[in-house]
């Protein structure tokens, strides 16, 4: 069968062997789905090289995917380190694995990462740039940013943040409308200097075409970036994120007439009072695409524990409609993850998706629940570990504390509720 991207697929009626996996994991019919994915609701990030990857939709109707941010910097630039944590992820069920790498060996890092992950793989081809041609970044060419994009397309990446909405108008609203932390996104500052050194428009916005070609020959989704996204409660929902939000609803449909399937990333930091409504203009500007949230933080007061303020915002943001968190570490602001960082902000953010999904319904996500208090009733303690979202801290924290009774814990002893009501409902005596 001939086809080049999963839209081009399900557009033409194909169910591909990624929409039947993807499928059996959400327990979703596979007509529906290839009809979401058609109608560009539903993405399936699948890069025709990434030969280990296991096929993951994310979007409406499905279970609420994270994401994991790894990579190499100038100060922390150890590949080893971060392909411990590539394997960690793993582990722990990242849904995808985003490299942000700035610096050094980037490519030797992004191969060995697509070459284990079968999760899906990231990238920010505009991070890579300075480093991949080692050029101050006013003397990149629009056709070398664009050269990073086909360069991650061809060694397997399956999706890419593109900040292709902070175009000349963007930035102009920007400029007349004032910020409190101004542009916070690493990538829409790099563009937004860029074409002011050069007075030029952004060469992600100029070229979109050419790198929408690219994308369908390899089938990367596009990721269209949040250039403007508050880095402050105080700027969310401000003109320059509406404008910019705008201009990606317009890139959106640009994308879906060339079979490129796309997801919309959005805030940042935000009070829960505004994640509501921002949802809702997302999904009304941006046609229904598959958002993609980091956090959002819903404070600014809390370094050291920006993984609850942004699990907090992220539960409340995807039961109202974001289909993908992308996770927040407890270093977020003060330094590189560790190992134990990253652990923490999957655990949070997995958390998050997860009462997220029993809020929208999502197939046998109470199911998990319903069985955890069935082992809770039952003072089944190893069925309860089986059942623990990190089974790993469950067992840690019950062997750290032996009650007298083993079918209680240290909190209670032989005034467990549970114990007590078991014996009076079997008849025999409590305590």
């Amino acid at each position: 069968m001939n086809y080049t991207t999963q839209m081009d697929a399900a557009r033409q009626g194909i169910v591909t062997g990624e929409m039947e996996e993807v499928a059996r994991k959400e327990l979703m019919d596979v007509s529906v789905l290839r009809e979401l994915i058609a109608e560009g609701k539903v993405v399936i990030p699948a890069n025709k090289n990434h030969t280990s990857l296991k096929a993951c939709g994310i979007g409406q109707g499905l279970k609420t995917k994270i994401n994991v941010n790894l990579g190499v910097s100038k100060d922390c630039c150890s590949i080893e380190s971060e392909m411990e944590k590539v394997r960690r992820a793993i582990e722990l069920q990242a849904d995808a694995i985003m490299d942000l790498s700035c610096y050094g060996k980037t490519e030797e890092f992004r191969r060995r990462l697509v070459e284990i992950s079968p999760a899906a793989v990231g990238t920010v081809p505009v991070y890579d740039a300075v480093g991949f041609y080692d050029k101050e970044l006013k003397e990149i060419t629009a056709g070398e940013f664009l050269g990073v994009a086909e360069k991650h397309a061809q060694d397997g990446v399956d999706f890419m943040t593109v900040h292709a909405g902070i175009n000349r108008e963007t930035a102009g609203r920007f400029k007349k409308n004032p910020r409190l932390t101004n542009i916070v996104s690493r990538g829409g500052a790099l563009l937004y200097a860029w074409m002011e050194l050069n007075d030029r428009e952004n060469p992600f916005f100029e070229y979109y075409d050419e790198l929408l070609d690219i994308f369908r020959k390899y089938d990367v989704t596009i990721s269209l970036g949040d250039a403007c996204r508050p880095g402050s409660i105080k700027d969310a929902t401000d003109a320059s994120q509406i404008q910019e939000l705008i201009i990606l609803g317009e890139l959106t449909k640009r994308a879906w007439e060339k079979d490129v399937q796309v997801m919309i990333e959005g805030p940042g930091h935000m009070a829960l009072n505004e994640i509501v409504p921002n949802m809702l203009l997302e999904k009304k500007l941006c046609h229904g695409a598959p958002f993609y949230v980091l956090g959002p933080l819903v404070t600014d007061v809390a370094p050291g524990y920006d993984h609850i303020t942004s699990a907090i915002g992220g539960a409340i943001a995807a039961a109202n409609g974001a289909d993908f968190l992308c996770y927040v570490t407890p270093a977020e602001h003060l330094r590189l993850p560790t190992l134990e960082d990253m652990k923490e902000g999957i655990i949070a953010s997995r958390i998050a998706a997860h009462a997220a999904d029993i809020a929208k319904g999502v197939p046998c996500a109470r199911q998990w629940d319903d069985n955890m208090s069935e082992a809770r009733r039952n003072l089944d303690w190893q069925r309860m570990f089986e059942l623990a979202l990190d089974p790993e801290k469950a067992r840690n924290y019950r062997s750290q504390s032996q009650p007298e009774n083993e079918d209680t814990c240290t909190m209670c002893g032989k005034m467990c509720a549970v114990r007590n009501m078991n014996k009076v409902l079997d008849g025999s005596e409590p305590i």
